[in-house]
């Protein structure tokens, strides 16, 4: 049977198209679907009990985050296949049965992601990169992975010199979509470590997963239709920090004693500074966007503008 694992936080629409095309391409396929909500506002948990009673509702009273949330939908599922999704898709065509048929096919597979189909311009979106080794981190942040991004030298980590249009192992796809088999997740010690709340769970459990043998696939004929951000572009500086945040986490579990303490030390440092500079570059464009809105609306003056912290 298929696990349909989706937490939410304020995107009821987007969530009500999801699961609609759940309905739609999961008719013929066992399956069962599971939505946690984080204490959304927007009367997501509502609208997914009035309108889909079928699917098995968990309405948390405050924000868990999204690995507590996967983790508590993990642990309620009871499928062979347990496909992580995020609310902000719609599932297209058969993409459902391509990627179980995937891991039938495949024993040693443990993940197999879906094509993501960018909402907004019908391109696939680059969801697959490299693990986030020194050398990826230190060819980010010299420009060189930016000025070369098609090298596989220099631009690596986010994978330019690939297409996307072809099946292939990878290391690291993004969780938006990813079909998982039970028995990888419990032999890489569970689903997501909750001190990555909301970034590089995906990441560590697909280190996890690799370290335990097993590998992960993408396959471009299963295609999800994917808007990207809905969730965390409500709080974009917040989230900012909390990405650099839980990178150095991840670097302190599964680096800290693979690398000299020099190196180490200093790509921790490296990723502090990238945060912080990426985080003010988010304030100053967030102060730009709310100062035009007020001169829009004729406050050029600025004198009955609200405070923001910067």
């Amino acid at each position: 049977m298929l696990s349909i694992l989706i937490v939410n936080w304020n995107t009821r629409d987007m969530m009500r198209a999801c699961l609609r095309s759940l309905q739609r391409t999961c008719a013929a396929t066992e399956h069962e679907i599971i939505v946690v909500d984080n204490a959304s506002h927007d009367d997501s948990a509502a609208m997914v009990s009035k309108e889909f009673p079928i699917v098995k509702l968990f309405a948390n009273e405050k924000n868990r985050g999204y690995a507590a949330g996967n983790n508590q939908a993990f642990e309620a599922a009871s499928g062979e296949w347990i496909w992580l999704l995020n609310p902000d898709t719609e599932v297209l065509d058969d993409a459902p049965q391509k990627l179980i048929q995937f891991l039938e096919s495949h024993p040693g597979c443990g993940a197999v992601a879906s094509a993501l189909i960018d909402a907004r311009t019908g391109l696939s979106q680059r969801s697959c990169r490299t693990f986030p080794t020194p050398s990826a981190l230190w060819a980010e942040a010299s420009g060189l992975a930016r000025t070369f991004p098609r090298s596989r030298r220099f631009g690596f980590y986010r994978m330019g010199w690939w297409n996307m249009k072809t099946a292939r192992r990878v290391q690291q796809p993004m969780a938006s979509s990813l079909m998982l088999r039970r028995r990888a997740v419990e032999n890489a010690g569970g689903l997501f470590d909750e001190q990555f709340p909301i970034f590089f769970n995906d990441v560590d459990l697909s280190w996890r997963m690799a370290r335990a043998g097993w590998t992960t696939w993408y396959l471009p004929l299963a295609r999800v239709r994917h808007w990207g951000g809905a969730s965390t572009m409500q709080a974009r500086p917040e989230m900012i920090r909390e990405s650099h945040r839980a990178l150095c986490a991840f670097y302190s579990k599964h680096w800290r004693g693979m690398m000299s303490p020099l190196l180490f030390h200093a790509t921790l440092v490296l990723i502090s500074l990238s945060g912080a500079w990426r985080v003010r570059r988010a304030q100053a464009r967030q102060l730009q966007k709310e100062k035009a809105g007020h001169e829009w609306r004729g406050d050029k003056s600025g004198e009955n503008m609200d405070e923001h912290p910067a």
